[in-house]
């Protein structure tokens, strides 16, 4: 994570086109358990978006983040920090994105759009 401030998401320096309808941290998961009895989890966290509804130009942008990075190539996001109650956000540097994908087309948009930033330290 870097201490820079931004106050919207973003991907790389540049804001949504829309903004999410959810997103949310996802819980970690549970790896082991330490000798001594705590849990070990991964280290890294995942940040989930969420649309409704979305037209094909900021479906587009979507697409265009991940196809600049793809499989292979790390980007800086900007979330809420995690854990801080204040929302706050944050740029985190070394993220990975899946492929975003959404169920269904309807009247000329898209809906139910998820993408999800992995790798996220936090």
């Amino acid at each position: 994570m870097t201490a820079g401030y931004s106050g919207s998401f973003g991907i790389n320096g540049t804001d949504f086109d829309l903004q999410p309808t959810e997103h949310n941290w996802l819980e970690r998961k549970a790896v082991d358990v330490s000798l001594s009895g705590h849990i070990v989890y991964v280290g890294k966290r995942q940040y989930r978006f969420r649309w409704d509804i979305m037209s094909p130009s900021e479906y587009n942008q979507l697409i265009g983040f991940y196809n600049l990075v793809g499989n292979t190539g790390t980007v800086v996001v900007d979330l809420p920090q995690f854990g801080n109650a204040n929302y706050l956000f944050y740029s985190y540097t070394g993220c990975t994105l899946s492929e975003p994908y959404y169920g269904r087309y309807f009247a000329e948009y898209l809906e139910d759009v998820q993408m999800l930033v992995d790798n996220v330290a936090t």
